[in-house]
């Protein structure tokens, strides 16, 4: 059944093609606290709506055509069809650098004013890659905007234009909403701009096995394409969640959509505007649902025994991490984090996002039956409790430029980075000097100082924060050099 559900999650609600856009309906917040129903009345969301539209905004991605040389493998008999090398580099079964030029791409989603001063939270998947970012206003008032940060694990990204005296939202916890309770999803599905639907909560902590962070709200209000960064909102017009994806096995609304609840959101802003990058507070196991594990064991005519039948079951403790310090086993039953109980593996990640290395948490489990407890030091990636920062071309103490057609032709490479000056930094640390040409970082080729920048950012935040240099010096000979980013 999960698999078939995996095959029906719709990740990328906003890549779909831009459509004309429909004449937009305006509507001014209003002052009017009324927000307690009468009992046996119909709940009155007009407040709510009138509260929240105008805090949504209308996301343009713009991703332009571009240039770009990849290798392909030569076709053994290609020569016979190209004699005489037009296509490429002649040789059989051996790669070939072609240059393929990528299509224009324009999609477009939703998103919530967080601050007055213009910071916008929507989902990774709306902007990722996009060269141009225009956010419309529900007044028709159009800005650009600049990507401060993403987060893939949580499908959360934030943004930001300039202006001053913004509605933005109020933000409320989701952790104090109920299942049952009325919610409206707004955001611009289809490009029908400045949408409402309403719905119920239909359940929290939810997981979908789509991997990353996953503690989804879920609700019967409908998401469509382009609600993705949308808000979900409570009766008052507050922030508790952000629409993120649908179940549905048309591609349309047919059932429910997930929103991020705003105490992962919360987290994770804060942490881009901060450090540039989210912080993982990580426990160091791998784990399911004991549900999970007791349903497996009867698959395989085996009995499992706990003591109970919900927590999260360890079934692997990593290396070095906190688990494994603070003496968890394999087998062993987690019950509750910090005293707040926890049934099932959605749980513990939505209360492990709200934590950075370094934090203290309390974990109560279970050992063949018996109750137990334990304070662990959260670690990050690298297996530390160091604040890891997205680390940009700054620390290596260096800069750049694209080499030239001259130097093209002189040192026979097709691409590189050549090393003007070298300060104080990574670079002069590990050797790097000033006229070296840079060819590849870490098995990427890097064409743009953009590309080694990406890079950079990429390595820092990986379990081995290196860069492996790869390149020539100006005589033609090869040169080699490893570069760590940790202080």
């Amino acid at each position: 059944m999960l698999k078939d559900m995996k095959k029906t999650i719709l990740l990328s609600l906003c890549a779909a093609a831009i459509f004309s856009a429909g004449t937009m309906m305006t509507n001014a917040a209003t002052n009017n606290d009324s927000t307690t129903q009468t009992a046996g009345q119909p709940v009155d969301l007009t407040v709510a709506a009138e509260r929240a539209l105008p805090c949504v905004v209308h996301i343009k991605y713009l991703q332009n055509s571009k240039i770009q040389e990849v290798e392909m493998r030569n076709d053994p008999f290609g020569d016979m069809f190209d004699p005489f090398g037009f296509f490429g580099q002649r040789g059989q079964g051996q790669n070939q650098k072609r240059k393929v030029q990528t299509p224009k791409k324009e999609g477009a989603g939703s998103g919530v004013l967080i601050s007055s001063d213009g910071y916008i939270v929507t989902n990774n998947h709306v902007v990722e890659g996009a060269d141009e970012l225009t956010v419309t206003m529900n007044d028709n008032r159009e800005f650009s905007a600049r990507i401060i940060g993403t987060d893939k694990a949580t499908d959360l990204a934030l943004i930001k234009i300039h202006g001053k005296d913004l509605p933005a939202i109020k933000v409320a916890s989701s952790d104090d909403i109920r299942v049952g309770e009325w919610v409206l999803a707004i955001g611009h599905p289809f490009n029908l701009r400045a949408t409402v639907t309403a719905g119920i909560v239909s359940a929290k902590a939810r997981s979908l096995g789509a991997n990353g962070v996953e503690a989804f709200i879920q609700t019967d209000a409908a998401i469509n394409a382009g609600n993705s960064g949308g808000a979900l909102v409570n009766v008052k017009g507050e922030l508790i969640g952000i629409n993120a994806m649908l179940y549905s096995q048309t591609g349309n609304f047919t059932g429910y959509g997930f929103a991020i609840p705003t105490t992962i959101m919360n987290k994770v802003v804060d942490d881009l505007k901060q450090y540039g990058t989210v912080q993982r507070g990580l426990i160091g196991i791998r784990g399911t649902d004991v549900r999970n594990y007791i349903d497996q064991m009867k698959e395989q005519q085996k009995e499992a025994d706990f003591g109970t039948n919900e927590g999260i079951y360890i079934a692997e403790v990593t290396d070095d991490g906190a688990a494994q310090e603070g003496g968890l086993e394999k087998g062993d039953v987690i019950t509750h984090i910090n005293g707040h109980k926890v049934t099932k593996m959605a749980e513990l990640q939505e209360i492990l996002a709200t934590k950075r290395p370094g934090d203290k948490i309390t974990v109560n489990f279970l050992r063949k039956k018996a109750k137990k407890s334990v304070t662990l030091m959260l670690k990050n990636e690298q297996g530390n409790t160091k604040v890891v920062k997205d680390a940009d071309l700054d620390i290596l103490g260096a800069t750049f430029r694209e080499i030239n057609e001259t130097e093209r032709q002189q040192l026979d490479i097709a691409y590189g980075l050549k090393v003007m000056k070298v300060g104080n930094g990574k670079f002069k640390d590990s050797g790097v000097p000033a006229g070296f040409y840079i060819q590849k970082v870490n098995e990427t080729g890097v064409k743009t100082i953009n590309e080694l920048n990406a890079v950079v950012k990429e390595a820092s935040k990986s379990k081995s924060p290196v860069l492996y240099i790869q390149g020539v010096y100006p005589s033609g000979k090869k040169g080699y050099f490893a570069v760590p980013l940790e202080e």
